[in-house]
């Protein structure tokens, strides 16, 4: 499985640094390949810093790719904000994700 991130500013003011907390239902086999900047803080758990994040643009992409430790008919990705920079966040309802990944082969955006 490959999950892209690009994170998002959305403002009212520039976020220094940020980082992002990617979890899923079911634990990968091995090692996980990660972009730089993030690091793995559980068995199912991997976080990335941002970078600087300017209102109102999408910031860099990461990539997470991981292989599942058992075949799932469904598996479930959990995408939140980890830390915002000590920003205020007017509008906290866009900072948790879950999506419900099948098995389709198909690409997936949200």
């Amino acid at each position: 499985m490959e999950v892209r991130l690009i994170p998002r500013d959305h403002g009212p003011a520039a976020v220094p640094e940020a980082s992002v907390r990617v979890r899923w239902s079911v634990g990968p086999a091995g090692a996980v390949t990660l972009s730089p900047g993030c690091a793995r803080t559980g068995e199912r758990t991997v976080v990335c810093g941002t970078g600087v994040l300017v209102a109102g643009q999408a910031g860099e992409e990461i990539r997470l790719g991981v292989r599942l430790r058992v075949p799932a008919p469904e598996v479930t990705l959990e995408v939140e904000t980890a830390w915002n920079g000590g920003v205020t966040d007017p509008d906290r309802t866009n900072d948790r994700l879950r999506v419900l990944v099948l098995p389709t082969g198909d690409a997936y955006s949200f």
